[in-house]
């Protein structure tokens, strides 16, 4: 019996961490957000992207819903992901109209792609908010 935990187990502990650490950055800090912060939710959506290609080439695209659909806690995680989404999107619609984004294409891109969608979204928000105060 391997007592080593695989990747499968070890990433998620990472990410959590990563999470929790961020958010608490986020909270106490007192600094201006930097006009090239639009990079970082960039490469979170590219990393997740390229992560959700691994698990839709060895899982099948529809690998997700068996996991959604198996339990309570399954449940409890697919109603989560979609409060969280729609929230994020509610609050970030009229800071994008501000900066004249077609919202519709992007909140579609959401609901098709959970969380590499949002990120992309606040990303190109970011981007335009950044070039529109530089100007």
């Amino acid at each position: 019996m391997e007592d080593t935990l695989s990747q499968v187990e070890i990433f998620p502990l990472i990410a959590g961490l990563s999470a929790v650490a961020s958010v608490i950055y986020l909270s106490v800090a007192d600094r201006p957000i930097s006009k090239n912060m639009w990079l970082f939710p960039a490469v979170l959506s590219l990393l997740f992207l390229v992560f959700s290609l691994q698990a839709v080439i060895t899982e099948g695209p529809l690998g997700f819903w068996p996991e959604h659909t198996r339990n309570l806690w399954g449940n409890q995680i697919w109603y989560d992901l979609l409060l969280g989404v729609s929230a994020a999107i509610a609050f970030i619609i009229p800071r994008a109209r501000k900066v004249k984004m077609q919202v519709l294409p992007w909140t579609l891109l959401c609901l098709a792609t959970g969380s590499i969608g949002l990120y992309a979204f606040i990303s190109r928000l970011l981007y335009l908010e950044a070039r529109r105060h530089s100007d």
